[in-house]
């Protein structure tokens, strides 16, 4: 069945993770991507990831992450004649996104302003630190900085050790999940309107978002949410040892936690109000810290799944992609080798599917520049004109 962008091309014009991500889950339902990467400093993800023979050959795993269903085309935008190959691809395309300092492409003659003009109905998605404007909007980041700018390292740890640094790139891969959204709202409102659009997305504006709930409360309250590690306000909505390791309780509601305490033989310490269950959370968090030592933590898990109670044992992310139901689910999709990578590798997909013509990985990620002169050719360019453009490393 027809996915829902085959027809769309996107040029890719990102580096690192957040850019690139938002491309890759429209290439996945369908779009044509073309990543251009400048010949001599290619994106620095092709050098990024645990494995350093990939790395030296330019397919790093963190490239390698988001690469797939995408074509490569090499371009210096210094060089006019790279800037007049960008601009014809441009012409043809429905979508850029790029993930430059704010006004770098303008300066090259390559901003909203004249590619609009060249393409009126294109989407040009400008991904950034903190925005096209305002007072840091020339400023650069990367997820951590945005973490620590943002509060999120602040409010997470606990009050001993802290602030702290989340443990996953979580910014750049919302940044770039909220860029996939943003692409797709454009889009579709162009079939109501044939005209193009400006996306302007920053990841500040995107971790704000992340702690929306936090925003709002600080808005009424004036106090910052502050690091509890492990712990919630409530007793029975947090983590606790057992036998063998750590479970994660997550009765958080009135109806879970009278189950969770029924289940535990301890039906006398529901609550009937959250405010209860407040004042007397360290009573509940001492019964609990010794009832969990009990069992173990699979024990556990199962037990309380089993009488309705959100609870899971705490898992190291090995024993989490081996967990059968991720394999059910198609959460990730398995190359035996690829061009470039001797040996087996796994990639993400996407973090849905649809009964008919959902997300699909088509092809493996692509060594710099692999499909250059195939693009070329399709823009009109002929052997003595690719050539010279190889030749003047404008390509």
């Amino acid at each position: 069945m027809t996915r829902p962008f085959e027809g769309i091309r996107i040029i890719d014009a990102t580096h690192v993770l957040a850019g690139p991500f938002a491309a890759y889950q429209l290439g996945l339902l369908g779009a044509e991507v073309i990543k251009v990467e400048h010949p001599d400093d290619p994106d620095q993800s092709r050098g990024s990831g645990p494995d350093w023979d990939l790395n030296r050959a330019g397919m790093g795993t963190y490239f390698l992450t988001q690469g797939s269903n995408k074509r490569s085309l090499t371009l210096d935008l210094k060089q006019e004649a790279a800037r007049e190959v960008f601009r014809r691809l441009v012409a043809r395309a429905d979508v850029l996104v790029e993930n430059y300092r704010p006004g770098a492409f303008e300066a090259l003659g390559v901003g909203y302003e004249a590619l609009s003009a060249l393409n009126p109905r294109l989407i040009y998605c400008s991904i950034s630190a903190f925005g096209q404007g305002g007072p840091r909007g020339t400023q650069t980041a990367y997820d951590h900085v945005i973490q620590a700018t943002s509060g999120i390292m602040a409010c997470t740890g606990t009050p001993e050790v802290n602030p702290l640094k989340l443990g996953a790139p979580a910014i750049d891969y919302a940044t770039g999940t909220m860029g996939a959204f943003a692409l797709s709202a454009a889009l579709f409102q162009r079939e109501r309107t044939c005209k193009g659009q400006r996306i302007d997305l920053a990841m500040l504006d995107v971790a704000m978002m992340m702690m929306a709930s936090h925003v709002t409360a600080h808005s009424r309250t004036g106090r910052p949410a502050r690091p509890r590690g492990n712990d919630h306000e409530y007793a029975t909505n947090s983590a606790y040892p057992t036998k063998d390791g750590m479970v994660m309780l997550g009765a958080s509601n009135l109806r879970q936690q009278k189950r969770l305490w029924t289940a535990l033989g301890r039906p006398e310490m529901a609550k009937t109000r959250n405010e209860d269950r407040i004042a007397q959370r360290d009573a509940e968090a001492a019964a609990l810290r010794e009832i969990m030592l009990t069992r173990t933590a699979d024990e556990w898990e199962a037990f309380l799944q089993s009488r309705h109670v959100p609870a899971a044992r705490v898992r190291r992310m090995d024993e989490a992609l081996a967990d059968p139901h991720l394999s059910a689910r198609g959460l990730t999709h398995r190359f035996a080798a690829a061009p470039g990578v001797d040996g087996p590798f796994a990639v993400p997909v996407a973090a849905f599917g649809f009964a008919h013509g959902g997300p699909r990985v088509d092809a493996p990620p692509r060594p710099l520049g692999a499909d250059t002169d195939a693009i070329l050719e399709e823009l009109g360019y002929d052997d003595a004109a690719r050539a010279a453009l190889h030749d003047s490393r404008a390509v």
